[in-house]
């Protein structure tokens, strides 16, 4: 029909964001830049009339196109492809993959976040520093945290900084590496290499690392390049930046940490941030606070390290929820 063939890839994404109504479409908006923005309002403002046919058809592929992505998420290519076939056919599948590689670019990204850990760190051993900081920059942090943990300590801080410093990096080189990976890894990694890494992402590495790896990796940038190291620091929740922090804030963070974990973390805390604590709690709970700490008695530093570890956790969950601001207690602004 030839007014299937008028609907453009714009003006699908305005009649699914008219479907979705005002406020589920407010939504997705903050999540699009502003030249998108700008493009689907114009599209939206466009629009007139559209049929029920129509509309039924465009949601209809934004369902299966939402399907096929999950699917792939959740056990790969070869499993999507599998329940796909079942459910619309063999050649409606491959259309449909085709069409959310081409959309996203994600395929070859869940090969790697869904290999086998010993297996991709038995590979990043093999290769050169830079190699192995583009691959670890395409994981999510958690993975990329794991993983640079258990890689040999001398390649540690090397990865880190080049993760932090890829910006910089040339796409000649990035194009290099790429064809590598290609020969290597069976599959292609796509062209978003090159826009991944920087601070930001090895700040989010770090953050998931052991405290001890954390400072190693932190204190060896530092040694290369200072100003580097300030940043990611900067971009950084440590658990010491909780005295940095609102009473609100910390008196939420406190409700989702039981007693004992909250002892361990203290027991290696300076003054000013045990008072903070403290002072942030009741004074019945401050009392069992100390008699924790007290009974607790000698403790080996990895239990410290993974009780703050944990607090840290907590804190970010907070703040990504929206329940709590990481701003300092001078930003914060009272109304």
């Amino acid at each position: 029909m030839a007014d299937k063939e008028e609907i453009t890839p714009l003006k699908k994404a305005a009649i699914i964001m008219i479907a979705l109504g005002t406020q589920t479409a407010a939504e997705v908006m903050k999540h699009l830049s502003d030249r998108e923005i700008e493009l689907l309002s114009i599209e939206i403002a466009q629009l007139k009339e559209v049929s029920a046919e129509t509309l039924g058809e465009v949601i209809e592929e934004f369902y299966q196109l939402t399907l096929t992505n999950q699917y792939i998420i959740q056990g790969g290519i070869d499993y999507a492809r599998e329940v796909l076939e079942t459910a619309y056919g063999k050649e409606k599948a491959e259309e449909l993959i085709e069409k959310v590689e081409a959309a996203t670019e994600v395929s070859a990204f869940h090969m790697l976040q869904n290999m086998d850990e010993k297996q991709l760190i038995s590979f990043l051993e093999s290769e050169n520093p830079q190699t192995a900081a583009l691959i670890l920059a395409n994981l999510k942090p958690k993975q990329a945290a794991s993983i640079l943990s258990q890689l040999p300590e001398n390649m540690q801080a090397d990865i880190a900084y080049r993760i932090a410093t890829m910006e910089r990096t040339s796409p000649e080189f990035v194009r290099d590496i790429e064809q590598i990976l290609k020969q290597q890894i069976d599959t292609a990694f796509g062209a978003d290499l090159k826009k991944l890494g920087g601070t930001e992402a090895v700040a989010s590495i770090l953050n998931s690392v052991n405290r001890s790896a954390e400072k190693a990796i932190l204190e060896s940038i530092r040694d290369r390049d200072p100003e580097l190291a300030d940043e990611i620091s900067s971009m950084m929740f440590l658990f010491e930046d909780i005295v940095k922090l609102s009473d609100f804030a910390v008196q939420r963070i406190l409700k989702e940490v039981d007693t004992k974990t909250l002892a361990m973390a203290l027991k290696a805390a300076n003054d000013e941030l045990k008072e903070k604590v403290l002072r942030n709690v009741s004074e019945r709970v401050a009392e069992m606070l100390k008699d924790e700490m007290e009974y607790l008695g000698p403790v080996r530093v990895r239990d410290v390290e993974n009780a703050q570890k944990r607090i840290v956790e907590v804190v970010r969950e907070l703040e990504q929820a929206g329940e709590i601001d990481l701003t300092t207690e001078e930003e914060e602004i009272i109304e």
